[in-house]
């Protein structure tokens, strides 16, 4: 049971990561993806302020189940495992969360745009 619900968490983390990225692009979620972006910041820096920057509940909740499974030294974000997991081997922290900042604040900014911007462009 834990195993499955180790992979529904990693499903659900990729679908939010990739809505996070590219839900701007479509008109019938361009709303949805503004409400996503503005909780994920909310969680990471507000949430953040109790849990530590960056803090995920998504994340939380996984690596305890991971915890559960057995897995240790997991790092500080689901990105960096993943992309560890896909590469077989270890990648910089740094390099991740400054990855992870840049496509994040490209993401905002665009729903920003798409949202009120373009709107009153009429386009």
């Amino acid at each position: 049971m834990l195993k499955l619900l180790d992979v529904l968490l990693t499903v659900l983390h990729l679908i939010v990561i990739l809505f996070n990225l590219f839900g701007w692009m479509f008109r019938a979620t361009r709303k949805l993806h503004l409400i996503s972006i503005i909780l994920t910041a909310a969680s990471w820096f507000v949430l953040g302020i109790w849990f530590g920057m960056g803090y995920c509940p998504l994340t939380d909740w996984q690596w305890r189940v991971k915890e559960k499974l057995g897995e240790t030294n997991l790092p500080s974000n689901f990105i960096e495992y993943f992309a560890e997991k896909l590469s077989g081997t270890d990648i910089s922290s740094e390099l991740v969360n400054m990855g992870i900042a840049v496509c994040f604040a490209l993401a905002a900014l665009l729903s920003l745009y798409m949202n009120f911007i373009r709107k009153k462009v009429n386009v």
